[in-house]
């Protein structure tokens, strides 16, 4: 049984960047954790606009790097660390939970978390799957839900961001971990879907029912989801096909749908 939900996994959801594009090492003077390999020159940028200050109505932060960005470890409840950023912004009003696809590690995605933060006015917690980047173990789908976990017990327990001023991000196989975690939880303020998944059997051929050696089946969580769902999906997505965010917004108790007119995925789901 293991053995054919991890050949789906190896054919569809998992492809890490090797060597991961980033280290993760002790600053000499503070201790905290940095990644050398991240620009500060974005969050300086940020920091103008007004996303460095001290409080927000997301939770206040603990100390943080100059810059607004701080680098966290995380213990998952399967025994894996993962790596993840918290980004800062001075007026914030939500906080973004963001699971990232899957050929994408954070020194990838933290150019994105910062813009993203800057122009919507978010702070933003993205973090590395088990076995992406600097996080131990390896990639699996019951690894994500762990992960997804860890990261937003990180933004209840060490930020005090309450479940209503989290958003949960998901793109392509992050939809999963998403909305894995967001059926469990009817308090949040939101859930955003990008290029989502019925299920990694779905994206592999168009069968019509769930089977047990499916992963991330999407298609029979969405309708536990309570909170408002906005479903982003470009109409010419070559890898996952946009039928997938459509089925998955028409089966939302609350929902939004945004169709992208011939826009094109750049990595691989």
């Amino acid at each position: 049984m293991g053995g054919v939900t991890s050949t789906i996994a190896a054919r569809f959801a998992f492809f890490p960047p090797t060597p991961p594009s980033y280290t993760v090492v002790a600053d000499a003077a503070t201790g905290r954790l940095v990644i050398p390999e991240i620009s500060r020159t974005p969050t300086r940028r940020r920091r103008r606009d007004g996303g460095g200050g001290d409080a927000s109505a997301s939770g206040a932060a603990p100390a943080e790097d100059e810059d607004g960005t701080e680098v966290v470890r995380l213990r998952t409840r399967r025994g894996n660390e993962i790596v993840g950023v918290h980004v800062r912004h001075a007026r914030a009003s939500a906080t973004l939970l963001y699971s990232h696809g899957n050929a994408a590690d954070l020194g990838q995605m933290y150019g994105l978390f910062v813009e993203l933060s800057r122009r919507l006015r978010v702070n933003l917690f993205g973090y590395d799957y088990s076995g992406y980047g600097r996080s131990t173990g390896k990639p699996t789908e019951c690894n994500t839900y762990a992960d997804v976990e860890a990261a937003y017990n990180c933004l209840k327990e060490k930020y005090a961001v309450a479940d209503e001023d989290i958003i949960l991000y998901g793109q392509s196989v992050g939809s999963g971990p998403t909305i894995d975690l967001a059926s469990r939880l009817p308090n949040l303020r939101g859930v955003v879907l990008h290029s989502p998944i019925l299920s990694g059997l779905r994206v592999l051929y168009p069968v019509k029912r769930t089977y047990w050696f499916d992963i991330y089946k999407n298609i029979d969580k969405i309708g536990l989801v309570n909170c408002p769902v906005l479903v982003i999906h470009g109409t010419s997505d070559d890898v996952v096909d946009c039928s997938h965010g459509k089925q998955l917004w028409e089966l939302c108790k609350a929902l939004e749908e945004v169709c992208v007119e011939s826009w094109q995925k750049i990595d691989k789901t």
